[in-house]
């Protein structure tokens, strides 16, 4: 690949969720003092997660490992009612980083729950997030994975049924997935807005600008990361060979032999200390040159929770 040309995807990396997310762990670390105890990986990224380990986090998936009067983060893809509970029954003082976007869909499950409607979820089966959003009722939310699932749901009743989805999914997947539930079930309610997050979105499109313009795509990201996944998957629908690392030190030179023009992205949870670092390592590789793609600004910023806020600490 010598002489070859880096072309950087625009936006990449970190969004306003995940920001966020890992500002709340800082700050109460820097407040409360460590340890603080996280449920769950705060995002999936294990850069992240090992450097906030490093500052003081203590990573946990049981409530009952986490010692009495602690300090508890529910992590970026939310949790379920029952884990709410528990937290709080144990008397933890807890902060929750959900992703607002995350909450929303939360929000307007539990909103059409009270008009009497059962729901179809789009999503990966396991992956925090969505049994988050399974767990904010008892029953009545019915997981379909792909297009073939469809066809097996078994709602109790059909006049009302709402659908929702996973914030990372691939649009594209789950517009062919919602299409064959509304041909099941023609009464079926969707999202006003679609669930599928504004940053998942613009870097699944960017991906779509960038694939027909190089050889090769590399998309910074760790193997939990699904919106990451999902961008590797985009591109590798589209024809160009593409390949997730977690960091440069994954990348194979073989990958690279005779590309002129090398893709580069980073999924929503992947700090650009990673891009920089992987950048470095193209270079190494014989990459000469870095060029940004024109692509949507992102200006979403969230509020953090009471207690955390700049004038509190």
């Amino acid at each position: 690949m010598t002489g070859s040309e880096i072309l950087l995807a625009e936006p990449r990396g970190f969004c306003a969720g995940v920001d966020r997310a890992i500002e709340i762990v800082e700050r109460a670390l820097t407040k409360f003092g460590a340890p603080i105890y996280v449920r769950h990986e705060i995002v999936h990224n294990t850069f992240v997660v090992n450097d906030l380990k490093a500052k003081g986090a203590i990573f946990i998936e049981e409530l009952s490992d986490v010692p009495p009067g602690a300090t508890l983060i529910f992590s970026a893809h939310g949790v379920s009612k029952a884990v709410q509970a528990d937290a709080q029954a144990r008397g933890f003082q807890v902060f929750d980083a959900t992703c607002p976007l995350v909450t929303k869909v939360h929000v307007e499950v539990a909103k059409l729950h009270k008009e009497g409607y059962e729901f179809i979820m789009i999503g990966h089966k396991g992956h925090p997030e969505v049994e988050g959003t399974m767990g904010q009722l008892d029953s009545g939310i019915h997981l379909v994975e792909d297009v073939a699932d469809v066809a097996h749901v078994q709602p109790h009743q059909t006049a009302k049924l709402a659908l929702v989805t996973q914030t990372t999914l691939s649009m594209d997947d789950a517009s062919e997935i919602a299409a064959a539930v509304k041909a099941r079930f023609p009464m079926v309610r969707e999202p006003k807005q679609q669930d599928i997050c504004y940053a998942t979105q613009n870097r699944q499109d960017a991906i779509k600008v960038m694939s027909p313009q190089v050889d090769v795509v590399i998309v910074v990201g760790s193997p939990t990361s699904s919106n990451s996944n999902r961008l590797r998957e985009v591109a590798h629908k589209l024809g160009t060979a593409s390949y997730m690392v977690d960091n440069a030190g994954e990348i194979q030179p073989q990958w690279l032999e005779g590309c002129t023009r090398v893709g580069l992205t980073a999924g929503a949870s992947a700090p650009d200390v990673l891009v920089q670092a992987v950048i470095a390592r193209l270079r190494e590789l014989g990459a000469v040159s870095v060029r940004k793609m024109d692509g949507v600004v992102e200006t979403v910023k969230f509020p953090l929770p009471k207690g955390l806020k700049a004038d509190a600490s």
